[in-house]
């Protein structure tokens, strides 16, 4: 049980016996440098059952705390509602003693009856390739799900494919009537990229035809209704639902050039998924579902056929959930595919990784199903992000003017290999440990300024900045950590067996607090789907460690048991460093 524990179990108990309080959060937080103490209580929420005034209620509560735990709590302070707890001196190495030995300290570890979580993520179109925003989606619902891992849940990373449509036949049209048999291989263009290609194709020619046909006098409306390439990709669309054997072999034939392509850039990002869902498959589900509502009387059905549910009592508006002719509309899929989900899986909750121009789709979507009867209802939930915006403006698909995947990766290493070449501290490095460096660099720059933003707010993402060796970047975290590893090859082999050390400076009180913090920060942060909070941690122990370093000598210390012990400090605080970076999907480097 770690220090926070400890305290909050004997706050919870001196609660129940003071003022009998069973059931009530208790807030634990660092305390602000201008105070002394370690950890804060914030009391205010006790006042009321307590009957006394907010600085009487934290005195007493400090007071109790003190006699029943006098190995933990050396003393206490009281400013205004909130209580300033002092730890004891000899726990910080003592925490620092049981902590060294974990290799993973602060995960925990899952067993088979841990709680599961489906997590979806990606969920691209398959008639181009991945973009900005796909990156950002990809970075945040693979990291939630390692973070979810961490804080010890049960994961499984899922992603539903939108491999279907009129878009998807826009492609494969244009493929047919100006491809000229080109393949990846003919051509030597990554498969998502040449669909992609192809896409932007449809829409020149489209656009070409429109401007004829407004030439003649149609109207725009008009023009784009029928223009002949988009009749004649809604009619392969017809021919798609109808299983035409010649429509399917070019669908099937130009979604693999297009899986190919993805699985290239998904391992490059490192990420991955447990299961695939493809809305060729899911499309028709659903409609059974709505069919069971309407017997239920959850939805109604108007006189066009067409099958409604009326939201209004909850603050939404009427839903169209099922068409006058009888075709499926993506809330009707959604709720079909998230009631097979939870039959297939044996999962408490699921997760939706979607931008936040979806939210009011999710508060309809999660509704219905409560509505329909599905406890598990109340256990959904939509990780809504922000746009990626760019110093260069906005993206758009359609024209080909999107900031590319692949594009922007290699960006990403060719100026993490600028940067470490003109710092030309490689030397002794080959060429492939070099290459592995840059890769991990400039992955690491992107993925952390990505992550370090909170999920909810709409960010923008200037390349130059993500790389440096200063500041809040993952490249900074990166070189401390490779730092450390220089510190430990230097020291030699480090024992298994904690040093025995007579004192702490204050600095590394602070930094094993700060270490100490790592686990319920996990638990936090997973509670609130949020990296960011793992980021921005990571960062501060990074600071916390460079002022250790540079204000106490570690190698240099006469003392040996001092010099052990610093070095096994500064180990756990990389493995930590280590830790919280994986959580992240961050690989960090033995040297730099």
């Amino acid at each position: 049980m770690n220090i926070q524990e400890t305290l909050k179990k004997s706050i919870a108990s001196i609660l129940e016996s003071l003022y009998g309080i069973t059931e009530v959060k208790i807030d634990l937080t660092a305390t602000r440098s201008e105070f002394p103490g370690d950890v804060t209580l914030l009391v205010f929420p006790y006042v009321k059952a307590a009957r006394k005034a907010p600085e009487a209620t934290a005195a007493e509560i400090g007071e109790a705390l003190k006699n029943s735990l006098p190995d933990v709590v050396a003393g206490y302070n009281v400013v205004k509602g909130f209580l300033n707890i002092e730890l004891s001196k000899n726990i910080f190495f003592a925490q620092f003693k049981a902590a060294y030995p974990q290799e993973k300290f602060g995960y925990v570890a899952p067993d088979e009856n841990a709680p599961a979580v489906m997590v979806e993520y990606s969920s691209p179109n398959t008639n181009k390739p991945l973009h900005l925003g796909h990156i950002r989606n990809n970075l945040l619902g693979y990291s939630v799900s390692r973070l979810l891992e961490a804080s010890g849940k049960r994961v499984f990373k899922t992603q539903i494919v939108n491999d279907r449509g009129i878009h998807i036949c826009k492609s494969m049209l244009a493929w047919k009537l100006f491809g000229g048999g080109e393949t990846p291989e003919s051509s030597g263009i990554k498969g998502d990229h040449l669909v992609g290609k192809y896409y932007v194709e449809f829409d020149k020619a489209y656009k070409k035809e429109i401007d004829e046909l407004k030439a003649t006098g149609m109207s725009e409306e008009d023009a784009k209704k029928n223009a002949p390439l988009i009749k004649q990709a809604q009619e392969m669309l017809r021919l798609w639902e109808e299983k035409d054997p010649e429509v399917i072999a070019l669908w099937e034939m130009m979604n693999g050039w297009v899986y190919d392509g993805f699985k290239v850039t998904y391992d490059r990002l490192g990420v991955e998924f447990d299961r695939n869902y493809y809305e060729s498959q899911t499309y028709l589900l659903g409609k059974d579902n709505v069919q069971e509502g309407l017997e239920k009387g959850v939805f109604y059905r108007r006189d066009d056929g067409s099958v409604w549910i009326d939201l209004t009592g909850d603050g939404l508006d009427e839903k169209l959930v099922l068409r006058g002719d009888g075709t499926s509309v993506y809330i009707t899929q959604d709720i079909g595919t998230a009631i097979t989900r939870f039959k297939e899986f044996d999962i408490d909750s699921l997760i939706y990784t979607v931008g936040n121009e979806q939210d009011y789709h999710f508060k309809v979507l999660f509704l219905i199903l409560g509505k329909l009867g599905y406890k598990w209802a109340e256990k959904l939930y939509h990780l809504s992000y922000g746009m990626v915006d760019l110093p260069t403006g906005k993206m758009k698909s359609r024209e080909g003017t999107v900031v590319d995947a692949d594009d922007l990766m290699d960006d990403m290493v060719r100026t993490a290999r600028e940067i470490s070449e003109e710092l030309g501290k490689l030397d002794g490095m080959s060429s492939e440990e070099k290459d592995r460096l840059y890769n991990m660099i400039g992955m690491g720059a992107l993925k952390y300024f990505m992550l370090k933003v909170d999920p909810k707010k709409r960010m923008m993402f200037n390349p130059k900045e993500s790389i440096d060796f200063n500041g809040n970047t993952g490249s900074f975290i990166q070189y401390t950590y490779a730092r450390i590893q220089s510190i430990k090859r230097k020291y030699g082999s480090l024992p298994l067996e904690v040093a025995q050390v007579d004192g702490l400076d204050a600095r590394e009180e602070a930094l094993i607090k700060n270490i100490m913090e790592f686990p319920a920060l996990i638990q936090k942060a997973a509670s609130v789907h949020s990296p960011a909070l793992v980021a921005n941690y990571t960062y501060d122990l990074v600071k916390e460690y460079n002022s250790y370093y540079q204000n106490v000598p570690i190698l240099s210390t006469e003392d040996e048991n001092m010099r052990t012990f610093r070095v096994q400090l500064s180990d756990l605080t990389g493995r930590v460093i280590k830790n919280a970076m994986a959580i992240l999907g961050i690989e960090v480097p033995d040297r730099m």
